[in-house]
C-alpha cells in the first residue's frame, strides 16, 4: 500500500484522530502506536512522511528516528508534548526536518505536512530527472576517459554510467548518491557544507538536511571496507562532508 503520512504515537487516540483527519482531506494516512509496528509498517508498505512521538512506551522516537534515517528516506516531523529546548535540538540534530508541540492544531498540521510533501516529492521528481537531464546536454558529462573520476588506485566513479567501480566490479548509484558523491568528488580536499550539498548538488535547500546522513550512508555501503569507519568519505560533524 502507498500512503502519504504514518503517524507513529502512543497515544492511540491521537493517532487515530489524526489519521481519520487527514484522510477526510484528501491525504492517505496511517497510524502505528509502537516502535516495532512502525517498523513493520514501514517496511510493508511505501510512505512519504512519518509524524513521530517522541514517547513511544519502553522505546523513544529518537532512537526510531536513527534507525528509519538508516533505512529509509522521507521526511520526519516529531510531534511532541515534550517542549524543552534538549528536545527539540536533539530531534532536528538526529534527522528531525520539523518540530510540531502538542497541542497542536489539526488544520495547521496537515497544512505543514502538506508543504513539505509538496517540496519532498518535487526534488524526488527533479533528482529522478537529473541522469536524463545530463544525458541531453552534450557537455554536463565528460566522455571517454575523462568519465572517469578516480578516487583511488582502485576505486573510481564513472560518470557516463553513474556506477561506482570498486576492485572491477560495478555499483549502480541512485540519483543522489551520485549527486552528492560527484560533487564531493570536485570539491576534494575542502570540506563541503550541507547547505552546500543540497543547494548545488540536489538544487533543492528546502528538502530536510537530515537526508543527508542516509545517503552518506548509502555510499559508504558501497565505496567502504567497513562503513562504520570510514576512511574516505568523512563526516565533519555538524558542518558537512569531506573526501581527502
Amino acid at each position: 500500500m502507498n500512503y502519504k503520512c504514518l503517524i507513529v504515537d502512543d497515544d492511540r487516540t491521537i493517532a487515530e484522530n489524526t489519521a481519520e483527519y487527514f484522510n477526510i482531506f484528501d491525504l492517505s494516512a496511517a497510524f502505528v502506536t509502537s516502535y516495532d509496528e512502525a517498523l513493520h509498517f514501514l517496511e510493508e508498505n511505501e510512505t512519504s512522511l512519518v509524524l513521530l512521538d517522541i514517547n513511544l512506551g519502553d522505546r523513544s522516537g529518537f532512537e526510531l528516528c536513527k534507525k528509519i534515517r538508516r533505512e529509509f528516506d522521507m521526511p520526519i516531523l516529531f510531534i511532541s508534548a515534550r517542549k524543552s529546548d534538549d528536545d527539540i535540538l536533539t530531534a532536528l540534530n538526529i534527522g528531525g526536518d520539523d518540530y510540531i508541540s502538542k497541542p497542536f492544531s489539526m488544520s495547521i498540521l496537515l497544512a505543514k505536512v502538506k508543504a513539505v510533501l509538496g517540496r519532498y516529492e518535487r526534488a524526488m521528481a527533479n533528482a529522478a530527472g537529473d541522469a536524463a537531464v545530463r544525458r541531453e546536454d552534450g557537455a554536463a558529462e565528460p566522455s571517454g576517459a575523462d568519465a572517469k573520476v578516480f578516487i583511488s588506485d582502485d576505486i573510481f566513479l564513472d560518470t557516463s554510467t553513474h556506477k561506482l567501480v570498486k576492485n572491477g566490479e560495478e555499483t549502480e548509484l541512485k540519483g543522489r548518491e551520485y549527486n552528492m558523491l560527484l560533487y564531493i568528488l570536485k570539491n576534494r580536499g575542502r570540506i563541503v557544507t550541507k547547505d552546500e550539498l543540497l543547494k548545488c548538488a540536489w538544487e533543492d535547500e528546502f528538502i530536510g538536511e537530515g537526508t543527508l546522513p542516509v545517503h552518506a550512508r548509502r555510499i559508504r555501503m558501497k565505496l567502504e571496507e567497513d562503513p562504520d569507519d570510514p576512511k574516505i568519505l568523512k563526516t565533519v560533524w555538524g558542518v558537512g562532508y569531506i573526501i581527502e
